[in-house]
């Protein structure tokens, strides 16, 4: 048992991607059964939180589920760490969902600065790595990282009574920094892992997606102004259109039918393309054109959901030395993440008379998704690394080339 846990702790992808996943079913069977209830006409322990459960459920899945995905990516790709770091950060992270949990019987500011702290340290962590060894590229995450914190900043600032309307922008801020992340994070790996795919199979460079430097740029500036960008409700609708646009522009090109040969393929590009319709729909309800809230989900579970589920599979099997081929399970997971989105936006903007079946119905596919990822993903995530096989040795040298050689 010493081992086991010695292993999950001994880098961040493991320790954080099963906190990621257990919460996202935790949390998610707690808001089914407070649907369920309310639907009925009861009330479950959801209803003894200091805050409204459809914010502390908000907040669990911008700060707490997402907060843990992205520590484990950022612990990985950015800053390494090993056994004392990783259980600290991970203890951190654990102690504020207890926080929120516990938080009609805790002060206000305990329940802050015991959530906040995570992320604070996750930044302190990031930045300075960056110090170390200076990388433009993953200075562009810690800004969403920074963001992020900030957003929940704003969020625990109204629960403790400081500010009077800040939480609901807070929590709008934590999700398109999210997205904003996940759109440049996209936008490198799934091209280049569609590339590689058709490098293996020898397509020729012209086929092969093309580089985009000048819209890549567009988006990158784009997705960093998004998430303030709710600050200024006029704005807010136009920049989340031009980044539907731009971002389509670019997923476009990126061969989209070679993405259906594998799980790992389509499953990133279904999460950038559900990113895309969130944009879109979220710009349009910041007209008045349909809901928000459904906007909203189709960029939480399409988008945020698709794109960590995606690549925390990935992670987890590159990292262990195991072949980037999934489990069919988990496959059947990242089809649930899609189900998820679609069925909550239908509840919302066109099936009302359906609501509550439908919304009961996404939260399960959600719960599904991450239930069918741990049953394919755990030996990855708490098993020890595979070993790759080594190459094959070169064929022994002819006799008359050992001749010439000589």
């Amino acid at each position: 048992m010493s081992d086991l846990f010695k292993r999950i702790f001994s880098e961040g992808f493991r320790a954080f991607f099963l906190g990621a996943a257990i919460w996202a079913i935790l949390s998610g069977l707690m808001w089914e059964l407070w649907l369920g209830a309310q639907a009925s006409g009861g009330t479950t322990g959801l209803s003894d939180l200091a805050m409204a459960p459809h914010l502390w459920h908000a907040h669990e899945m911008v700060f707490g589920y997402a907060g843990a995905a992205v520590a484990g990516f950022f612990l990985t790709a950015v800053a390494s760490g090993r056994g004392t770091i990783i259980g600290v950060l991970a203890a951190l992270w654990l102690a504020g969902r207890v926080a929120l949990w516990l938080s009609a019987a805790l002060p206000p500011v305990v329940v802050a600065l015991v959530d906040l702290v995570f992320l604070a340290a996750l930044v302190l962590r990031i930045a300075n790595q960056l110090r170390k060894r200076l990388n433009p590229q993953h200075g562009i995450f810690l800004v969403f990282l920074v963001t992020l914190l900030v957003a929940n900043l704003l969020v625990h600032l109204e629960w403790a009574g400081v500010t009077t309307d800040t939480a609901n922008a807070g929590l709008r801020v934590g999700l398109m920094a999210l997205c904003g992340l996940i759109v440049v994070l996209g936008g490198r790996v799934t091209p280049g892992f569609i590339r590689n795919a058709m490098n293996r199979a020898g397509q020729p460079p012209e086929a092969l997606p093309q580089q985009t430097p000048r819209l890549d740029r567009l988006a990158v500036l784009t997705a960093i102004a998004l998430p303030w960008s709710i600050l200024i409700p006029m704005l807010a609708p136009v920049v989340a259109l031009a980044l539907a646009v731009i971002h389509g522009l670019r997923i476009i090109g990126w061969r989209p039918h070679w993405a259906l040969r594998d799980p790992l393929l389509w499953s990133l590009f279904a999460a950038q393309g559900l990113m895309v319709i969130g944009f879109a729909l979220w710009a349009l309800a910041g007209w008045g054109f349909g809901d928000e809230v459904g906007a909203l989900h189709v960029l939480g579970l399409g988008g945020i959901g698709g794109m960590t589920l995606a690549v925390m599979s990935r992670a987890s099997l590159g990292h262990t030395g195991r072949a980037p081929i999934v489990p069919r399970c988990v496959a059947v997971g990242y089809g649930l993440m899609i189900l998820s989105a679609l069925t909550r936006w239908l509840a919302a903007d066109l099936l009302y008379r359906w609501y509550d079946f439908l919304v009961l119905l996404a939260g399960a596919a959600w719960i599904g998704a991450f239930v069918l990822f741990l049953v394919g993903m755990v030996p990855a995530l708490t098993g020890p690394r595979v070993a790759r096989p080594a190459p094959p040795p070169p064929p022994p040298m002819p006799p008359h080339m050992k001749s010439s050689a000589a």
